[in-house]
C-alpha cells in the first residue's frame, strides 16, 4: 500500500505518570490513531511507547498497560498496514504480544525507502549492529541481554519485577534526557558513512530538526509533554504538534 503521509511518533511513556496525566496523554493518542486510520497515513512509533513494558513468558503474564491504545493499535494493524514498532529502552521486554497485535516489530533500528526518500528509523539509544556505527551502553546492553533477563524474571515476580523497572525507569528518565548534543553528533557521525535522506529517532526527549549537508535529522521529541511528532508529506520532513481538540497538525517551533 502506497501512502501520502507518515507519522513518526515516540516518548509516550503511557503509564509513568499520575492517572489523570495518563488518561490525558491516552486519550490524545488515540484520536490520533483514529486520525492517521481514517485518513490512511502510515504510523511508526519510534520506542518508549509504554513505561514500564515487562511481558512475563514463562508465568503467563502480560501487562495490562494501556490496552485501549494496543487494542485501538491492533484495529489499525489490522485493517490499514502494521505499524513499524521499535522497542525503546523503557518496553523492549516483550516477547510475543506485540506480534501478536499485528506491529511490524523491530529491536534494532529499521531502513526504510519511502518515496524515494532513504529513512534511518531507530529509538535512539543505540544499535546491537556493525552496520550502524552506534552501540548501546554498556547497562542498556545487559537490560536487553537475554541472560539476564531470564534470571530477573525467575527471581521476581511480574508485580515486583516491573515495580522496580518502573521506579528505576522514572529515575533514569529524570536524570538522563534533556540533552541533545550526543545524539545530534551520532547523527552528523552516521550521514558522513551512509547515505540517507533523513535520520528519525526520539529518547532524548528534545523535539528538534538539525541539518546536515547529507540530510537531515529529526528528533520526534516527548509525545507526553507536547503532543510532537514527525510528520512526512510531500517529500518532506515536519516537526508538528497534534492538536487532539481540532483533530489536526500545527507546526512545532
Amino acid at each position: 500500500m502506497n501512502f501520502e503521509q507518515h507519522v513518526f511518533i515516540s516518548d509516550v511513556h503511557l503509564g509513568a505518570f499520575s492517572t489523570k496525566t495518563n488518561l490525558e496523554i491516552e486519550e490524545d493518542l488515540l484520536s490520533l490513531i483514529e486520525h492517521c486510520a481514517v485518513h490512511n497515513i502510515e504510523l511508526h512509533i519510534l520506542g518508549d511507547l509504554f513505561d514500564y513494558w515487562m511481558e512475563f513468558p514463562e508465568k503467563g503474564f502480560i501487562p495490562k498497560l494501556g490496552k485501549r491504545v494496543l487494542d485501538a493499535l491492533q484495529s489499525y494493524n489490522d485493517e490499514i498496514s502494521p505499524a513499524l514498532f521499535v522497542t525503546g529502552n523503557h518496553d523492549n521486554w516483550t516477547f510475543g504480544h506485540f506480534k501478536d497485535r499485528g506491529f511490524d516489530v523491530e529491536e534494532n533500528f529499521r531502513l526504510k525507502e519511502i518515496q524515494d526518500k532513504r529513512f534511518l528509523l531507530m529509538h535512539g539509544d543505540g544499535v546491537a549492529a556493525a552496520k550502524i556505527d552506534f552501540p548501546r551502553a554498556a547497562f542498556h546492553q545487559i537490560l536487553r541481554n537475554s541472560k539476564f533477563i531470564s534470571a530477573y524474571q525467575k527471581l521476581l515476580s511480574p508485580e515486583a519485577g516491573l515495580a522496580v523497572m518502573k521506579k528505576f525507569s522514572s529515575l533514569t528518565r529524570l536524570r538522563n534526557n534533556h540533552n541533545p548534543e550526543p545524539l545530534n553528533r551520532q547523527a552528523k557521525k552516521i550521514f558522513e558513512r551512509h547515505r540517507l535522506d533523513f535520520i528519525i529517532t526520539g529518547h532524548d526527549h528534545v523535539a528538534r530538526v538539525e541539518t546536515f549537508p547529507q540530510g537531515s535529522y529529526i528528533n520526534c521529541g516527548p509525545f507526553f509533554k507536547h503532543r510532537t511528532l514527525a510528520l512526512y508529506s510531500k517529500e518532506k520532513v515536519q516537526l508538528v504538534k497534534w492538536n487532539a481538540k481540532d483533530k489536526n497538525f500545527i507546526p512545532f517551533s
